[in-house]
């Protein structure tokens, strides 16, 4: 045991998103009882990477004394976690199951609708802005939509018009921090090759605001990215859309 950085996480403000899991690439902390927690000493190497990932600012590096860092027992881990990535998780396991990403077919073969109902056309897991990773696989190469989260509701053909083929990032540009939105959507546009970009809200003047997070995001990560721009009533009517090229300058 000696005196070392390690990562400190206060559960009073954690909000369970997950993101500090994804950004710790030693695997040290995973979501249990729907709060992050270290799950052992040995995987921490007190470099503090996740700091920057979470949200609510839980999480800190304090110095104390504390199991030294394990680069053997590690790695062990993480080819531990792979191996889960690929079974069929299990009643009472400590991951969060809305954490886990998921890429499947839009049309499961598992699940073969009824007649006179629709197919999901969803290709990923999870869809929310705040909960995704900018480096799942579902993003590379992709058509992006950004939408706000009451498209889906007010538009009946979503799936089958926008959503088919499609990886997506949902989010309310009212309620939720547009800052946090901004600097999400920009690392998921350098971490990937985005194909195409296109903006859904809905003709409320608040819900314009996913335009802004849109190009603010495509300035900051420095891409010249053309978005389409799409306004939906709240009958769940294409009013209008245009292209609009953002040049990273």
């Amino acid at each position: 045991m000696a005196v070392r950085n390690i990562v400190k996480i206060d559960e009073s403000k954690c909000d369970g998103c997950g993101q500090c899991v994804t950004a710790c690439a030693e695997g040290a902390i995973q979501i249990i009882d729907g709060k992050a927690k270290l799950v052992s000493e040995v995987y921490c190497d007190g470099l503090g990477a996740c700091l920057g990932h979470c949200p609510q600012d839980a999480i800190t590096i304090e110095q104390r004394e504390a199991a030294e860092f394990d680069e053997q027992a590690t790695e062990k881990h993480l080819a531990e976690l792979e191996s889960k990535k690929s079974s069929p998780p299990k009643p009472g396991g400590f991951a969060c199951p809305g954490m886990m990403m998921r890429e499947f077919g839009g049309d499961d073969s598992d699940e073969q609708p009824a007649a006179g109902d629709v197919s999901s056309q969803l290709g990923q897991w999870p869809v929310q802005l705040k909960l995704v990773s900018p480096n799942a696989s579902y993003f590379q190469d992709c058509d992006l939509l950004l939408v706000a989260d009451c498209v889906p509701f007010a538009m009946g053909d979503f799936h089958s018009r926008y959503l088919k083929g499609s990886s997506i990032a949902i989010g309310c540009p009212k309620l939720d921090d547009a800052g946090f939105y901004v600097e999400k959507l920009a690392e998921i546009l350098k971490a990937n090759r985005i194909k195409s970009l296109k903006v859904l809200h809905m003709e409320v003047p608040c819900c314009s605001g996913l335009v802004y997070v849109a190009k603010k995001a495509i300035e900051l990560a420095g891409v010249d990215l053309d978005y389409e721009d799409i306004t939906v009533s709240l009958r769940g009517k294409d009013t209008s859309s245009a292209d609009v090229g953002i040049k990273s300058g």
